[in-house]
Protein backbone atom coordinates (compact mmCIF):
# COMPACT_ATOMS: atom_id res chain seq x y z
CA UNK A 1 0.00 0.00 0.00
CA UNK A 2 2.61 2.62 0.57
CA UNK A 3 3.94 3.44 -2.59
CA UNK A 4 6.13 5.93 -3.22
CA UNK A 5 4.69 9.46 -4.24
CA UNK A 6 7.29 10.32 -6.50
CA UNK A 7 6.69 7.21 -8.73
CA UNK A 8 3.24 8.02 -8.92
CA UNK A 9 3.33 11.29 -10.14
CA UNK A 10 6.20 10.08 -12.46
CA UNK A 11 2.89 7.87 -14.16
CA UNK A 12 1.10 10.49 -13.98
CA UNK A 13 2.92 12.99 -16.25
CA UNK A 14 3.46 10.22 -18.33
CA UNK A 15 -0.06 10.22 -19.07
CA UNK A 16 -0.52 13.68 -19.39
CA UNK A 17 1.60 13.98 -21.82
CA UNK A 18 -0.62 11.96 -24.72
CA UNK A 19 -1.76 13.35 -27.20
CA UNK A 20 -5.21 13.47 -28.59
CA UNK A 21 -5.81 12.77 -32.58
CA UNK A 22 -5.87 15.74 -34.65
CA UNK A 23 -9.35 16.97 -35.19
CA UNK A 24 -11.16 15.35 -32.26
CA UNK A 25 -11.67 18.79 -30.84
CA UNK A 26 -13.54 19.98 -33.60
CA UNK A 27 -15.53 16.64 -33.79
CA UNK A 28 -16.39 17.19 -30.37
CA UNK A 29 -17.82 20.68 -30.99
CA UNK A 30 -19.97 19.56 -33.97
CA UNK A 31 -21.46 16.86 -32.14
CA UNK A 32 -22.20 18.91 -29.36
CA UNK A 33 -23.79 21.18 -31.35
CA UNK A 34 -26.24 18.80 -33.24
CA UNK A 35 -27.33 17.46 -29.64
CA UNK A 36 -27.85 20.50 -28.05
CA UNK A 37 -28.47 23.22 -30.87
CA UNK A 38 -27.88 26.82 -29.06
CA UNK A 39 -30.68 29.68 -29.96
CA UNK A 40 -29.58 32.91 -31.21
CA UNK A 41 -31.05 35.68 -29.20
CA UNK A 42 -32.06 38.69 -30.75
CA UNK A 43 -29.72 42.01 -30.43
CA UNK A 44 -32.79 44.60 -30.34
CA UNK A 45 -35.55 45.08 -27.86
CA UNK A 46 -38.88 43.41 -28.53
CA UNK A 47 -41.53 45.08 -28.48
CA UNK A 48 -42.81 43.72 -24.79
CA UNK A 49 -39.58 45.33 -23.75
CA UNK A 50 -40.17 48.54 -25.27
CA UNK A 51 -43.75 49.10 -24.28
CA UNK A 52 -42.81 48.03 -20.56
CA UNK A 53 -39.99 50.35 -20.70
CA UNK A 54 -42.57 53.16 -22.39
CA UNK A 55 -45.22 52.40 -19.29
CA UNK A 56 -42.24 53.12 -17.26
CA UNK A 57 -40.70 55.81 -18.39
CA UNK A 58 -44.40 57.51 -17.90
CA UNK A 59 -45.27 56.52 -14.22
CA UNK A 60 -42.06 58.30 -13.55
CA UNK A 61 -42.82 61.43 -15.32
CA UNK A 62 -46.14 61.28 -13.96
CA UNK A 63 -44.66 60.64 -10.30
CA UNK A 64 -41.97 63.73 -10.91
CA UNK A 65 -44.52 66.08 -12.75
CA UNK A 66 -47.39 65.87 -9.50
CA UNK A 67 -44.22 65.86 -6.91
CA UNK A 68 -42.73 69.20 -8.43
CA UNK A 69 -46.13 70.93 -9.08
CA UNK A 70 -47.64 70.13 -5.64
CA UNK A 71 -47.85 73.38 -3.63
CA UNK A 72 -46.71 73.83 -0.44
CA UNK A 73 -49.03 73.58 2.33
CA UNK A 74 -49.14 75.26 5.30
CA UNK A 75 -49.09 73.49 8.66
CA UNK A 76 -52.21 73.00 9.52
CA UNK A 77 -53.54 74.66 13.22
CA UNK A 78 -55.05 72.08 15.82
CA UNK A 79 -55.86 74.65 17.84
CA UNK A 80 -59.79 75.72 17.52
CA UNK A 81 -60.07 78.67 16.09
CA UNK A 82 -64.16 78.80 17.75
CA UNK A 83 -62.10 79.81 21.34
CA UNK A 84 -64.67 82.15 22.87
CA UNK A 85 -63.97 81.70 26.48
CA UNK A 86 -61.36 80.37 28.79
CA UNK A 87 -63.21 77.51 29.15
CA UNK A 88 -63.54 76.27 25.50
CA UNK A 89 -59.52 75.43 26.03
CA UNK A 90 -59.77 73.07 28.39
CA UNK A 91 -62.79 71.40 31.29
CA UNK A 92 -60.26 72.50 34.08
CA UNK A 93 -59.70 75.63 32.74
CA UNK A 94 -63.14 75.91 32.88
CA UNK A 95 -63.46 74.93 36.20
CA UNK A 96 -61.63 77.83 37.52
CA UNK A 97 -63.01 80.28 35.16
CA UNK A 98 -66.37 79.42 36.76
CA UNK A 99 -65.29 79.37 39.87
CA UNK A 100 -63.79 82.93 39.66
CA UNK A 101 -66.66 84.50 37.79
CA UNK A 102 -68.89 82.80 40.55
CA UNK A 103 -67.37 84.41 43.31
CA UNK A 104 -66.93 87.73 41.57
CA UNK A 105 -71.04 87.64 41.00
CA UNK A 106 -71.48 86.00 44.41
CA UNK A 107 -69.71 88.91 46.31
CA UNK A 108 -70.47 91.95 44.20
CA UNK A 109 -74.97 90.70 45.12
CA UNK A 110 -73.89 90.78 48.80
CA UNK A 111 -73.02 94.78 48.21
CA UNK A 112 -75.46 96.86 49.98
CA UNK A 113 -75.74 100.23 47.58
CA UNK A 114 -76.61 103.16 49.74
CA UNK A 115 -76.69 107.20 48.67
CA UNK A 116 -73.50 107.49 50.85
CA UNK A 117 -71.38 104.65 49.57
CA UNK A 118 -72.74 105.41 45.88
CA UNK A 119 -69.86 106.94 44.73
CA UNK A 120 -66.95 104.86 46.00
CA UNK A 121 -69.12 101.45 44.69
CA UNK A 122 -69.07 103.59 41.14
CA UNK A 123 -65.40 103.94 41.22
CA UNK A 124 -64.67 100.50 42.06
CA UNK A 125 -67.64 99.33 39.41
CA UNK A 126 -65.46 101.60 36.83
CA UNK A 127 -62.14 99.37 37.31
CA UNK A 128 -64.19 95.96 36.86
CA UNK A 129 -65.43 97.82 33.76
CA UNK A 130 -62.01 98.17 32.58
CA UNK A 131 -60.45 94.78 33.75
CA UNK A 132 -63.84 93.29 32.00
CA UNK A 133 -62.63 95.07 28.53
CA UNK A 134 -59.23 93.89 29.16
CA UNK A 135 -60.38 90.63 29.58
CA UNK A 136 -62.37 90.38 26.22
CA UNK A 137 -58.80 91.49 24.27
CA UNK A 138 -57.15 88.94 25.73
CA UNK A 139 -60.00 86.50 24.99
CA UNK A 140 -60.18 88.04 21.23
CA UNK A 141 -56.09 87.13 21.40
CA UNK A 142 -56.30 83.99 22.88
CA UNK A 143 -58.91 83.07 19.63
CA UNK A 144 -56.19 84.69 17.29
CA UNK A 145 -53.10 83.36 18.20
CA UNK A 146 -54.65 80.15 20.05
CA UNK A 147 -54.00 79.10 23.09
CA UNK A 148 -50.49 79.68 24.87
CA UNK A 149 -49.57 79.97 28.51
CA UNK A 150 -48.81 83.29 28.57
CA UNK A 151 -52.25 84.22 27.07
CA UNK A 152 -53.70 81.94 29.52
CA UNK A 153 -51.69 83.08 32.52
CA UNK A 154 -53.00 86.59 31.58
CA UNK A 155 -56.73 85.51 31.73
CA UNK A 156 -56.44 83.74 35.20
CA UNK A 157 -54.62 86.69 36.32
CA UNK A 158 -57.30 89.36 35.36
CA UNK A 159 -59.84 87.47 37.07
CA UNK A 160 -57.94 87.24 40.04
CA UNK A 161 -57.30 90.89 40.10
CA UNK A 162 -61.18 91.15 39.72
CA UNK A 163 -62.11 89.07 42.40
CA UNK A 164 -59.31 91.04 44.40
CA UNK A 165 -61.12 94.06 43.55
CA UNK A 166 -64.43 93.13 44.36
CA UNK A 167 -63.11 92.26 48.09
CA UNK A 168 -61.63 95.04 48.47
CA UNK A 169 -64.70 97.18 47.47
CA UNK A 170 -66.61 94.59 50.32
CA UNK A 171 -64.03 95.69 53.08
CA UNK A 172 -64.22 99.19 52.21
CA UNK A 173 -67.91 99.52 51.79
CA UNK A 174 -67.81 98.09 55.67
CA UNK A 175 -65.35 99.84 56.73
CA UNK A 176 -67.53 102.76 55.46
CA UNK A 177 -70.38 101.60 56.94
CA UNK A 178 -68.84 101.08 60.36
CA UNK A 179 -67.55 104.92 59.83
CA UNK A 180 -71.11 106.24 59.20
CA UNK A 181 -72.69 103.97 61.86
CA UNK A 182 -69.99 105.72 64.70
CA UNK A 183 -70.60 109.04 63.32
CA UNK A 184 -74.76 108.50 64.02
CA UNK A 185 -73.97 107.36 67.29
CA UNK A 186 -71.53 109.84 68.44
Amino acid sequence: MAQDLRNLLEKDKLQQSAKMSQGHETRFLEKLDRELPVEKKSSGFSFLNIAASVVVLLGLSFGAYTYFNTPIVEPVKVVDTDLKTLGDVSPDLKKVEDYYLASINLELSKVELTPQNKELFDGYVLRLQELNKEYDKLLEELNESGPNTITLDALIENLKLRLNLVMRLKDKLEEFSDDAFEEEIG
